[in-house]
C-alpha cells in the first residue's frame, strides 16, 4: 500500500484559493471592516515579518465569526464545486488520480478550510486533514478547532492519522516551506513538482 499526500494551495491549485474563499463567502460590511482592522498586519506579512500561519486565522476570524453553519456550508459546497476546478492544476490532478488509479491511499493536508475542502475532497473520494473552523450552537466561533494546520502540524496531524510504517512508499507533494516538515516523512518528496531533498 502506498500513501500520497498533496498539499492544497499552489500545489493542486494554480491561485490562492482561501484568499478566493474569503472573498467569495464574506458580506461587503465584513469585507470593508477586515480591510481596515487587518490591513496593517497584512503590510506586516507582505514585508515578511509576520508569517501567513500567523495571519490566516485572524483573517478567518473576521470572515467568519457569528456565521450561519447552514449558510456557510452551502457556500462552501458552491466554490467547491463551481470555483475550485477552474483552477486546479492539470498535470497535478493528473499525479493525484494515477496515485488514485494504482490504490494509494490519497490525503489533501491543507492550511485552508474545512470549509470547502471537504465537499471538494469528498467528490474527489479523497482523505482531507486541513484547518476546521469550530461551531458553537449553529454558528462558527471564528477560532480553529485544533490551530493552523501548516508547517510541523501537517506532519504531526498526518502521523497521527496514518501509521506511516504501514506503507510501502509516501509520496508527498508541496510548493513552499509550509510543506517541508510533511515532505520530510515521505520517501519521495516534490517541491512544485521537482524531486526534493534527498528522499
Amino acid at each position: 500500500m502506498k500513501l500520497a499526500l498533496f498539499d492544497f494551495d499552489g500545489t493542486l491549485t494554480r491561485h490562492d484559493m482561501y484568499t478566493r474563499f474569503i472573498l467569495y463567502s464574506a458580506s461587503p460590511v465584513r469585507l470593508v471592516l477586515g480591510s481596515i482592522f487587518l490591513s496593517p498586519l497584512y503590510a506586516l506579512y507582505r514585508l515578511r515579518i509576520i508569517p501567513a500561519r500567523k495571519l490566516r486565522p485572524l483573517v478567518s476570524y473576521c470572515a467568519f465569526v457569528g456565521r450561519d453553519k447552514a449558510v456557510i456550508t452551502t457556500l462552501g459546497k458552491q466554490y467547491a464545486l463551481n470555483v475550485i476546478p477552474l483552477s486546479i492544476r492539470p498535470e497535478m490532478l493528473a499525479a493525484l488520480k494515477r496515485h488514485q488509479a494504482e490504490g494509494a491511499d490519497v490525503v489533501l493536508v491543507s492550511a485552508s478550510l474545512d470549509l470547502y475542502l471537504r465537499p471538494w475532497c469528498e467528490s474527489m473520494g479523497i482523505t482531507l486533514i486541513c484547518s476546521e473552523m469550530s461551531v458553537k450552537r449553529g454558528r462558527y466561533s471564528g477560532f480553529y478547532v485544533s490551530g493552523d494546520c501548516s508547517c510541523e502540524m501537517k506532519a504531526t496531524k498526518v502521523q497521527t492519522q496514518f501509521t506511516l510504517s504501514d506503507y510501502a512508499e509516501v509520496f508527498a507533494y508541496g510548493d513552499t516551506d509550509e510543506d517541508l516538515a510533511m515532505l520530510a516523512i515521505a520517501d519521495h518528496a516534490f517541491m512544485n513538482g521537482i524531486k526534493h531533498g534527498s528522499n
